[in-house]
């Protein structure tokens, strides 16, 4: 095919079948693409498409939406993809996405996948919900890999990989956490507890660690935010110089400490929407602190306060002139832009407070530099 006919072929699939008699489509590859074009973006056309995800168009596709994600899969370009994936159930609503194991299965596995999970999850039971948990587990592990990788690059080095699970003895056994995991699998009729994993303490001891609490708004405008700081929690307690809680707020304040080296748990266990109290939260986090000099609060957040902006600046003092270190990392788009309110950003940095948008090598490197002064 030549470079005009294959570029006529695009202009066509762009303007969609209402142009088939004016710009007639070349190859059969083409055509198929137009077809699951059609299949999603024809329900602009208005009340003649049928519902419920089964057609297309004006009700000339006979596309299914496990085949169409088959024809997408096939035909075009990860981002591509990615894109249309999120326009069927933000745009079109199609949550038969989300609610079909079959189908879910067939999905990419990807942040926005497990954004649009974790928001959906209140709708999902059975296989369909074990389905999204392991959508979520595979997520997590690739970016829990990659995320390892970038922060033993950082000036805090290595991380303790013995920790928790390598030395399987009875000395070891971390027996609380044990019948916690396993409580899921208690046997009512028999009265018994069936363990299915074990968990053990890890080797090293820690001489006198830093503090380190995270905590995360888990309002809806931060779901990108929440998913690396709960992957992030489960590498810092792994990091021997550390200890390290988690709590997520929204108007209400959940401490997922117990869940931090299980980002999956963490992240099924999160409740999305609400409002934002963030000097709710930052009261809860000072309770925290025992050594000031030695604690460091990450606060991510996009400083959106629904209390009083006297209330935040009030607790923010406080906790920094206990002489505990105060950071607040700007929540960031999906295009890895800042995204948060300045004014109060401001007021922050004023009271003496860090405030930035960090990776988390450069995170880990910001704290490296607190731990030497």
């Amino acid at each position: 095919m030549t470079s005009d006919g294959a570029a006529m072929n695009r202009w066509r699939l762009v303007l969609g079948k209402d142009a088939r008699y004016e710009l007639p489509l070349e190859g059969n590859n083409f055509l198929r693409m137009e077809e699951a074009l059609d299949f999603l973006y024809g329900r602009e056309a208005g009340e003649d498409v049928r519902k419920n995800g089964e057609s297309g168009g004006n009700g000339q596709s006979c596309l299914t939406i496990p085949e169409w994600l088959t024809e997408i899969r096939e035909l075009f370009p990860q981002e591509s993809i990615e894109v249309m994936q999120r326009h069927a159930l933000e745009r079109y609503q199609l949550t038969g996405l989300l609610t079909d194991s079959e189908v879910l299965e067939r999905m990419e596995p990807n942040v926005e996948l497990l954004k649009l999970v974790l928001s959906l999850k209140s709708c999902m039971k059975g296989r369909v919900l074990e389905t999204a948990r392991a959508i979520v587990d595979k997520v997590v592990r690739e970016l829990r890999k990659k995320m390892e990788q970038e922060i033993e690059r950082s000036a805090l080095g290595k991380i303790d990989r013995s920790s928790q699970s390598s030395v399987r003895s009875i000395r070891n056994l971390d027996l609380p956490r044990t019948i916690r995991k396993n409580l899921a699998h208690y046997d009512t009729e028999e009265r018994r507890l069936m363990v299915e994993h074990l968990y053990f303490n890890g080797r090293i001891k820690r001489y006198n660690p830093w503090h380190v609490i995270l905590v995360v708004d888990e309002s809806g405008s931060m779901m990108t935010s929440i998913i690396h700081s709960a992957v992030m929690a489960g590498i810092f307690a792994k990091l021997p110089m550390l200890k390290t809680s988690l709590v997520i707020f929204d108007t209400n304040v959940v401490d997922l400490t117990d869940q931090i080296d299980d980002p999956v748990q963490a992240l099924m266990s999160i409740q999305l929407g609400g409002g934002t109290d963030i000097a709710n939260a930052l009261t809860y986090c000072e309770g925290l602190i025992t050594e000031p000099r030695r604690t460091m609060v990450v606060l991510i957040s996009d400083l959106c306060e629904g209390n009083t902006r006297q209330n935040l600046c009030r607790i923010s003092h406080s906790i920094i002139e206990s002489g505990a270190k105060l950071i607040a990392l700007t929540a960031l788009d999906d295009n890895g832009c800042p995204s948060y309110d300045r004014s109060m950003a401001e007021s922050l940095a004023d009271l003496g407070a860090y405030v930035g948008a960090l990776t988390p090598a450069k995170l880990m490197d910001f704290m490296a530099e607190v731990m030497r002064k």
